[in-house]
């Protein structure tokens, strides 16, 4: 390679690496200013596919990266903040999101020549940065990554004209569907090296611009950039949970398939364009690989989300759900003998009844709430014993079982409202730990439930029930007093009304979880 290539590779390089630090500069810069908030909009937005897909195409729109979405969904549903096909929606709009890139680089970078004014934009950024209090630094980090991006542009620019040859189209060999694979090939490996599509559309627009590459050619790769997009999204995946693995493998099929229907397009599309603006491709060539990008990811995301439900059941059949441990031991093979399947309902019963001890104990004394995917789960096995309940029928009250199945259906019934107030009112917990009147019963309370695990483990049933209904009617014979005592302290100026009414919801949270234990203690004694 002669002096004059190594100069014009160095430079393209070069033009490369300052347009990857511009993007993940602004995207940094963007993250702070509005990352949380993006993040949060996802996941209350997203009721369906269709606003999935806008607010997926919008986030990455606002982030500057079509990674950062996929790899937020699939860690959404991993969290369970979002079920699997709500998040198919942010996975389909991401890509038609992330081509926003490439318009704003083809209007600012080619057209506009935004190069040279990048430079004091760059200082004024940075200067934001460095002197500007909060948003405003904010905004200046973002600022001076966005103008490294169009400086990145302008040495790619001069790179690809400096030396057109490098990149001659005649090197490429003539116009096939084999040729467009092997271009396909060469922009996934583009993105895998670069870790950015966004960084590969530059470097292809910049030599369409320059004459380096034609038309077809750029549009194969710039396909093939898309689909290398999902290998972020497949890696996050990696020990998750189904639903994160359901969600990468979504991304993957979804981009392969709109890759092959992007293959498809380049023909008809190059057609259609000559027809409605004869001189488009050979005057405004990056604008036209732009509108070819967006053109096949919206048709893309209109034909796919008709069908999302049914790609999603697809999907869930390609990678299926692992039974939990409560269905494997509640199996509806037991429901033929109603003995055998009060037996298993009983002991299903006892440990989750432990496991929401633990969870009470655990907001008690560290304040510590249950993560979204220990509640997700939780209702999932509550609502398969309720269930698994409903179908064991015993009609004569002659034949052994009834009277245990009726108590463990009570029991049940408890547990599920156990459950509802660990869930939805933790934070009447941590009232109920902050308060000095009710830090007496919130101990009795923490230290009974160390006693109700030990009789648990130990199967003693009847004193499990007596140290409940001793606990129960304990926190019942104490709460008009301290109630009289809460607002006897808003009176004297010592708390406030609204203090006072966070303390006494936090005393009706401890009186009802020690009467859900009492009940629960109560309805296993009989079952045993």
């Amino acid at each position: 390679m002669s002096g004059l290539s190594v100069m014009v590779v160095a430079q393209a390089l070069g033009g490369i690496g300052v347009f990857l630090l511009g993007m993940l500069v602004m995207t940094e810069g963007l993250k702070a200013l509005a990352g949380a908030r993006v993040s949060h909009w996802l996941v209350h937005s997203t009721r369906s596919p269709w606003s999935g897909a806008l607010t997926g195409a919008l986030g990455t729109a606002l982030l500057q990266s079509s990674s950062a979405t996929t790899v937020a969904a699939v860690g959404f549903v991993g969290a369970g903040l979002l079920d699997f096909s709500q998040a198919l929606g942010i996975i389909f709009g991401a890509n038609l999101g992330t081509t926003i890139t490439g318009w704003m680089v083809a209007l600012f970078g080619f057209k506009l020549q935004l190069g040279l004014l990048a430079m004091p934009l760059v200082f004024i950024g940075v200067m934001l940065r460095l002197f500007a209090p909060g948003r405003g630094a904010r905004i200046g980090h973002a600022l001076a990554g966005f103008a490294l991006i169009f400086i990145g542009i302008d040495l790619l620019q001069q790179a690809m004209a400096g030396y057109g040859p490098l990149f001659d189209p005649q090197d490429f060999p003539p116009d096939s569907l084999w040729t467009r694979l092997r271009l396909v090939g060469i922009g996934i490996l583009v993105t895998l090296v670069t870790q950015s599509s966004s960084a590969g559309v530059a470097a292809t627009l910049a030599a369409l611009h320059a004459g380096s590459i034609e038309f077809g050619q750029a549009a194969a790769l710039v396909i093939g950039m898309d689909v290398g997009t999902t290998a972020t999204a497949a890696l996050a995946t990696i020990g998750g949970s189904i639903g994160a693995r359901r969600t990468g493998l979504s991304h993957v099929i979804y981009n392969l398939m709109t890759a092959v229907g992007a293959l498809l397009w380049i023909d008809a599309y190059s057609y259609w364009l000559g027809e409605a603006f004869p001189q488009a491709i050979r005057r405004d060539p990056e604008i036209a690989l732009v509108g070819f990008h967006s053109s096949f990811n919206a048709l893309g995301v209109l034909l796919v989300l008709p069908f999302a439900h049914r790609f999603a059941r697809w999907i869930e059949r390609l990678i299926p759900e692992s039974p939990s441990r409560v269905e494997r031991e509640l199996d509806a093979a037991l429901l033929s003998e109603p003995q055998a399947a009060l037996e298993a309902a009983d002991q299903v019963l006892r440990r989750l009844f432990a496991e929401l001890l633990e969870c009470v104990d655990d907001l008690l004394e560290r304040g510590q709430k249950p993560d979204a995917v220990q509640t997700r789960r939780w209702q999932q096995d509550l609502r398969h014993l309720q269930v698994f309940l409903d179908e064991i029928h015993i009609p004569d009250p002659r034949q052994p079982g009834q009277r245990r199945l009726t108590a463990l259906l009570h029991a049940a019934d408890h547990l599920q409202r156990l459950y509802d107030r660990c869930a939805e009112d933790a934070e009447r917990a941590e009232a109920a730990r902050d308060s000095a009147i009710l830090i007496e019963l919130e101990r009795a309370l923490d230290d009974a439930i160390e006693s109700l695990l030990m009789c648990l483990e130990s199967g003693d049933s009847a004193r499990l029930e007596a140290l409940a209904r001793a606990l129960s009617e304990d926190m019942d014979n104490a709460s008009d007093a301290l109630r009289d005592a809460l607002y006897l302290e808003v009176a004297e100026g010592d708390l406030t009304v609204g203090e006072a009414q966070r303390q006494a919801e936090a005393l009706r949270w401890l009186q009802r979880v020690s009467r859900h234990l009492y009940r629960i203690a109560h309805y296993l004694a009989r079952s045993a």
